[in-house]
């Protein structure tokens, strides 16, 4: 299962999910190349991971996925030769019922959910079958439901596991294994933006406690361990996987 030594790209790194994946990966020995928009935030990040792994190399790239993604690999293939691991975590999560929502929002949400990772696997695919890594992609479980005033966002999180499976097939025949994991409501700063208050916030909590079988939201860390294990060798016989991380909500018959 050993991940030292490994050269893992984590987008979205700056909060979040992305975050604590990319300390979870500075921890496992990895050097680790964090991404993001907001440069102060990556900082953050480089401290927690430094606090986990004192001798943890890590690259800070600031950068936005849709529109620096082969930058983002050169830069990585430029400083450290080679490329073990991509975790495409970067992603915006946008509301807005059919009635509402403008074509740029729409694009905007696959710009980033879709787009990006397409330009990205694509940059990094030839470097990934010299090293015979993998991708984790970042789903949602949102991806596996319907829900009202989120087609946008469901649609690009589908879109993205349909994508996983085909790129595992195209890259299966070079030992290049593809998967994805789908999680539920974790606590993170994604929804803070569509909050107006903390309160707000705190009752989104509270209601989605109930929508999870296990009766609790999640946190980023309980994603960032199951990233891990499907990055590790001790996963090598899985590819084409979307794995939900969300305390059983996707066997829910409705929400």
């Amino acid at each position: 299962m050993s991940l030292v030594g490994k050269v893992v790209i984590v987008t979205g790194a700056s909060s979040g999910i992305g975050a604590a994946t990319a300390e979870a990966f500075a921890k496992a020995g990895s050097k680790v190349v964090l991404t993001g928009r907001n440069a102060a935030n990556l900082k953050v990040t480089e401290a927690a991971c430094k606090a986990a792994n004192s001798k943890a190399e890590l690259l800070l790239i600031a950068a936005d996925v849709t529109v620096d993604a082969e930058r983002i690999i050169n830069t990585t293939i430029d400083r450290f030769g080679q490329l073990d691991v991509l975790v495409n975590n970067a992603g915006i999560f946008e509301v807005g019922n059919i009635l509402d929502i403008e074509v740029d929002q729409f694009d905007r949400i696959f710009n980033t959910n879709v787009r990006s990772v397409f330009l990205l696997t694509k940059f990094a695919a030839p470097h990934l079958i010299t090293s015979k890594g993998n991708i984790v992609n970042v789903s949602s479980v949102s991806s596996l439901r319907s829900n009202r005033g989120m087609s946008a966002y469901c649609s690009s999180k589908a879109a993205l596991d349909q994508f996983t499976r085909c790129i595992a097939l195209d890259l299966a025949p070079q030992n290049v294994r593809v998967n994805s994991i789908n999680p539920g409501v974790i606590v993170t700063g994604i929804h803070r933006s569509l909050s107006s208050s903390p309160q707000e916030l705190d009752e989104f909590y509270v209601r989605s406690k109930a929508m999870h079988p296990l009766g609790r939201v999640g946190e980023p860390k309980e994603v960032a361990h199951a990233i891990i294990f499907l990055a590790s060798d001790s996963t090598s016989f899985i590819t084409g996987v979307t794995m939900p991380i969300d305390g059983g909500r996707h066997a829910l018959n409705s929400f």
